[in-house]
């Protein structure tokens, strides 16, 4: 079996089998000789799977972007190693206004919405909320499309206008730093620990998919996790092992993390 094929068998077994074999098919392409490829927006998960892709050609880099530093969802691309110009990512951004009195509108609001304009989400990044307002990124082929037929979230009346990258702001973050001992470095251990989570609580919400490493799936509570992974839990979001400090006299080893509020 391949290399190629054996990355694809294993992407399948966490759902984004499809995905590798359409980055996949935009490495090659820059193989036989395109300067670069670029992908949809895609979640965090994203990024593993070029890394992935990237390990089989390595006369390629990976690049990433998403409009704005910080971003979450972001466009990647494959760019031969030799290129020296600029890879244009093909990101706009947009400003969307409603009155402000219509201050209950949320982000699932907005995006239930665009998705409703019957384009795939794909071609969407990230949606940041605003007082009376949301700015989106969105792919440069829709963005006229979405300026000239995105005029209602719900019952309420909004107006879309073009946005320069430059007028979006870095993404901030409350950050809580934890540091705290474990008996292992199991992934039950360090994320009760580190999202206030009873251990039983947190062996069943593993069992029922609600923890990701990394962006894939979680394997099960007893996934060994190490620094620099990041951990996600659906509902409480997301932290990073930042270090593992140490183990103590009594055999605990000691951990730093990052939850992001």
């Amino acid at each position: 079996m391949s290399d190629t094929n054996k990355l694809i068998r294993y992407f399948e077994a966490s759902g984004n089998g499809e995905e590798a074999r359409r980055m996949l098919d935009l490495a090659e392409q820059v193989v036989k000789g395109k300067p670069f490829r670029v992908t949809d927006f895609t979640s965090p998960a994203g990024l593993v799977i070029a890394d992935a892709v990237r390990a089989n050609y390595p006369q390629l880099r990976v690049e990433s972007y998403g409009g704005y530093e910080g971003a979450e969802r972001l466009r990647i691309a494959f760019v031969d190693s030799e290129f020296q110009g600029t890879v244009d990512m093909g990101i706009c951004a947009l400003q969307v206004s409603w009155d402000p009195r219509f201050r209950l509108l949320t982000h699932r609001d907005v995006l239930g919405s665009l998705m409703g304009l019957g384009i795939d989400r794909s071609k969407f990044g990230d949606v940041i909320m605003q007082q009376g307002g949301a700015q989106l990124l969105v792919d440069e082929s829709v963005a006229e499309f979405v300026i000239q037929n995105f005029v209602k979230i719900a019952m309420v009346t909004v107006s879309v206008t073009p946005l320069d990258l430059t007028e979006i702001a870095p993404k901030e973050e409350k950050v809580k730093e934890i540091r705290t001992t474990v008996a292992s470095l199991r992934l039950d251990a360090v994320a009760s620990s580190g999202f206030s989570v009873s251990r039983t609580k947190l062996v069943s919400a593993v069992n029922a998919g609600l923890l990701q490493v990394n962006w894939q799936p979680a394997k099960g509570p007893a996934q060994e996790v190490k620094e620099g992974d990041v951990i996600s839990m659906r509902g409480r979001g997301r932290m990073k092992v930042e270090q593992i400090t140490g183990t103590s006299r009594k055999g605990r080893i000691g951990v730093y993390l990052k939850r992001f509020m």
